[in-house]
């Protein structure tokens, strides 16, 4: 029971003055209560220690103030009850004034982009006709990017070389470096990248296309945007970030602290300009994703200044390719990769936040990787999602943790929580890639090629993290990686890595992982406390943002004794790190990275990172989603088959996803056992690249699509009426509708995640139609369809109910199915968690046949 009459507000020391006569409630038997001053402060005391007592805590209170002695139980259980109303009331006012801002400036965002896009559509308007009438004597296109306008105002600046301060290091202001390396050649090359970048940015000066999978909206990440046959790869976003703008920019200049793939940044240099900006000399190094890779390095300007209008600009380039500017000599292991006109627009909005503009635009040399990678080398999305919406999913990350919105179990706070996050992946990758100043060296192989070992007996990654030289490796021990890679075939990177994390006893030797979890306790037990982690599964959630799906967890590996090395009959832990399993755009990969751990969760806890990634190489990808291929419906519905109609593909497209597999594990040795752990660890990891391979042809589909018995029209149609008929007997859709006619629905209809099965009625049901789902439930074809017997796919219990559920949809339309189990065509059985069947009508209102839904079945 509430009464609103109450609307005195007390909080802290902000005490306002109360009217006795207004700050009144109403017992349960309707007589008006008035407090005083006096108690209303006693219960405001008593309601920022406890908002809701208990009963024995409010009659305690009444004997404890007597200034509330003439106050009934009651009365005071109806005040908290109103007070905590307010309470809520305020926060929700709170909340809603916040969603208020991001919508306000959402909408701004939205309506820039808009008038953007319809800028780039007149002008592409004007050239097209342009071009028509010219078009007798216009030479043939060479496919490169045309430049048309340039947006936002650069910042001026005139004055000479006095006016620009500083030094670099002598390498780079010798007499042999090019003229651009003078103070006035920076600074032009400075606002020359600032003009490029702002064109970027918010002009056309690149061809943008939305990124499919990533939908702006008030609670996406951004809208996200993808070159399309321009040079290079670039990405571009906009997106909103609840941080002071000066904040923001902080955050995106450090860019090892929020980019997992950066390796490190040096500041060679820095040149104060004369309108108050920064030119800063930079030297990157960026992790490879996988083994079979050199790593990339970038030697960059990056000029930071704040424009006319009060936006702050950090744009950046390289100092390579036709810029001879100031440069640094190769360095081994990695390859130059070159920087085009890339960066941050930040724009202070009212009321606080900012509006964030981010351009990345590269050249990553894929001449450099082998052929079958390097679609992951010509890949804007892939661009988009490791660089551009990581960027942005950082700032919203440190604007969730500054507003208190993340809550972490286990009592961590939420910046212990990121950076272990940030520890795991970067200790993966430093173990993918074994560069040789951290101290690793190669071992020799066993003979054969798919498992390359190596060796680190002083690796200078883990230094600041632990004492290496007096923890891990007091005996002469060191850490020894096993690592491969491998192409998978038509298997979403979410689906395989959400399977590993869900079924680790299907590629886990649970021996091996408590024999590494102990071997590294003992090396590590002394570092720190023992005795917090005692939950199996225990989550330690980061911000789970529903576009990401990022978990950090505790995973608890019971106590063995028969092992080697000792290992004692105890519980070990592993603290694991899973993200991407979520995502469903377009060039997004995942993985699961985890390490042995035995101590309380803390920001230093020694860690060795193991584990997956995948990454997706698909080369649809490349030119733009498939923009410039056309697919009929039977190249997105099959495989290297033939199409709805019978014909086969003549022109070489396919539609499957391929994805490179990486696999690193990690073990802690000691010098007298390193042979011993190089040959267990060769093995190991050849028998979970097994495991793994077994597991990816259970995921994928059967080697070529199944495709539909019917004929292309006919399988069209039947689609169409089984969605309408959906709609019409539930009154909503089953399917969101689709631009792209008859044919676009279809293919939603066909991949759609629960199994769609038709049955037509002839006195006894008889299978003539189901989609992808329903063909891989019942292990058959679509060909094979109609010869499956429906009695033969139902149990006993399942039998009796069959021929009364049919009557059900004919009378009524539809009918709900509890949890069942149906028989595939080989013989197994098949759960399903629960089933809608509806009937299906014609366009002359006549029933078709019965549509049969089994959601979450395996």
């Amino acid at each position: 029971m509430f009464h609103m009459e109450n609307d005195h507000h007390t909080f802290g020391s902000c005490m306002e003055k109360v009217d006795p006569d207004k700050y009144k409630g109403m017992d349960s038997s309707g007589k008006y209560v008035r407090y005083t001053n006096e108690q209303v402060e006693a219960l405001e005391r008593v309601y920022h220690e406890c908002p809701k007592p208990s009963s024995i805590r409010r009659h305690q209170l009444i004997k404890e103030c007597p200034i509330l002695a003439n106050i009934e139980p009651k009365q005071i259980k109806v005040w908290f009850q109103n007070r905590r109303c307010r309470e809520k009331q305020r926060k929700e006012a709170t909340r809603l004034v916040s969603v208020n801002a991001k919508l306000t400036a959402l909408n701004k965002l939205l309506m820039e982009e808009n008038e953007r896009l319809a800028k780039h559509a007149s002008q592409l308007t004007l050239d097209n006709h342009a071009l028509r009438q010219q078009l007798p004597n216009l030479p043939v296109p060479d496919g490169k990017c045309r430049l048309s306008g340039q947006a936002g105002v650069a910042s001026t600046d005139t004055s000479c070389d006095s006016a620009v301060t500083g030094g670099l290091p002598q390498h780079l202001t010798s007499q042999h470096s090019s003229p651009d390396a003078s103070p006035a050649g920076l600074l032009s090359m400075a606002e020359e990248t600032l003009t490029d970048f702002l064109a970027k940015a918010t002009g056309t000066a690149v061809d943008w296309i939305q990124l499919p999978g990533m939908k702006p909206g008030p609670d996406a990440i951004g809208i996200i945007a993808i070159s399309h046959g321009c040079v290079g790869i670039a990405a571009r976003a906009c997106g909103l970030a609840a941080l002071d703008f000066s904040k923001v920019a902080e955050i995106l200049k450090d860019r090892p602290g929020w980019s997992q793939d950066c390796r490190r940044m040096e500041v060679l240099g820095t040149l104060p300009t004369g309108n108050g900006g920064t030119i800063e000399l930079l030297y990157t190094q960026m992790y490879a994703p996988t083994t079979l890779a050199p790593a990339r390095d970038f030697c960059t300007l990056r000029y930071t200044t704040l424009l006319e209008d009060g936006n702050l600009v950090i744009c950046e380039r390289s100092l390579t390719g036709k810029h001879n500017g100031p440069t640094m000599p190769p360095v081994q292991s990695f390859i130059r990769a070159e920087m085009f006109p890339s960066g941050y627009l930040i724009r202070p909005c009212e009321g606080g936040g900012c509006i964030i503009h981010i351009v990345d635009h590269v050249e990553y040399e894929p001449w450099s990787v082998p052929e079958v990678l390097r679609p992951l080398y010509e890949s804007p999305a892939v661009l988009a999602h490791k660089s551009t919406i990581a960027a942005l999913r950082y700032l919203r990350r440190i604007a969730a943790e500054e507003s208190g919105e993340i809550i972490i179990r286990n009592g961590q706070h939420p910046a212990v929580i990121r950076t272990l996050s940030q520890r795991l992946t970067k200790g993966f990758n430093d173990a993918v890639n074994g560069f040789g100043d951290d101290g690793w060296v190669p071992m020799e192989s066993d003979g054969m090629d798919d498992v390359s070992v190596m060796l680190n007996a002083t690796p200078k990654s883990m230094e600041g993290q632990i004492a290496t030289d007096k923890l891990l490796f007091s005996l002469g021990g060191g850490i020894l990686c096993a690592k491969a890679s491998m192409l998978l075939q038509n298997v979403p990177p979410a689906l395989l890595i959400r399977f590993l994390r869900e079924h680790r006893s299907e590629w886990a030797d649970h021996e091996i992982d408590a024999n590494a979890a102990t071997a590294f306790r003992g090396a590590s037990n002394g570092h720190v406390s023992r005795g917090r982690m005692s939950h199996v599964q225990l989550p330690l959630p980061l911000a789970q943002f529903g576009e990401q799906g990022e978990f950090l967890e505790v995973v608890k590996l019971e106590g063995h004794s028969a092992v080697q090395h000792s290992v004692l009959s105890r519980d070990s832990f592993l603290l694991q790190l899973c993200s991407g399993i979520e995502e469903g755009a377009v060039g997004a990969g995942a993985q699961l990275v985890f390490a042995p751990i035995d101590a309380a969760v803390s920001e230093d806890i020694p860690l060795l990172p193991s584990g997956f990634r995948v990454i997706p190489v698909d080369s649809s990808v490349v030119d733009g989603i498939g923009l410039n291929r056309t697919l009929d419906l039977a190249s997105t519905l099959e495989d290297h088959e033939a199409g709805l109609n019978g014909e086969s593909k003549s022109n070489g497209s396919s539609s499957q996803v391929r994805s490179v597999l990486t696999i690193a594990f990690q073990f802690a040795y000691e010098v007298h056992t390193r042979e011993t752990c190089a040959v267990m660890a060769r093995q190991y990891v050849r028998t979970v690249v097994a495991s793994v391979q077994r597991v990816a042809m259970a995921l994928a589909p059967s080697r070529g699509q199944p495709r539909p018995a019917l004929g292309n029209s006919d399988a069209i149609s039947l689609a169409r009426h089984i969605l309408s008929s959906y709609r019409v007997q539930l009154g909503m859709d089953l399917v969101r509708p689709e631009v792209g006619g008859t044919e676009a629905l279809f293919k939603v209809f066909w991949h759609h995640s629960d199994a769609i099965v038709c049955c037509a009625w002839k006195g006894t049901p008889e299978f003539v139609f189901a989609n992808r789902a329903g063909l891989e439930m019942f292990e058959t074809t679509s060909s094979s369809l109609q010869d499956l017997a429906w009695d033969k796919t139902l149990d006993e219990d399942s039998l009796k109910l069959s021929y009364a559920t049919f009557t059900q949809v004919l009378q009524q339309g539809y009918c709900c199915l509890p949890s069942g189990v149906r028989i595939s065509s080989t013989g197994r059985t098949v759960t399903y968690e629960r089933a809608l069947a509806w009937k299906v009508l014609d366009d002359d209102e006549t029933t078709q046949c019965i549509a049969f839904l089994f959601m979450n079945w395996s």
